[in-house]
């Protein structure tokens, strides 16, 4: 799971390494707080899993229109 976070092409679809920690810090706020978790196979997964699985499968993203520009594509 951790190497799942090490990968480029999410750090990018994301828009950077900050601001893919900011969404799963959102995202594990909002599951604590109530929210269902958007994946079927959550059983035995840690709250940290999930939303990486989430972004994966491409559940959840950032919101471009608030007037912020997407970031270039970089590698490492």
């Amino acid at each position: 799971m951790i190497e799942d976070l090490k990968n480029v092409e999410i750090v990018n679809k994301m828009g950077g390494r900050f601001k893919l920690s900011a969404l799963i810090q959102k995202r594990m706020l909002e599951i604590m707080q109530g929210s269902r978790p958007l994946i079927e196979e959550t059983d035995g997964k840690t709250l940290m899993e999930i939303v990486v699985e989430e972004i994966k499968e491409d559940k959840i993203e950032i919101d471009w229109s608030k007037g912020e520009e997407k970031p270039e594509q970089f590698t490492l």
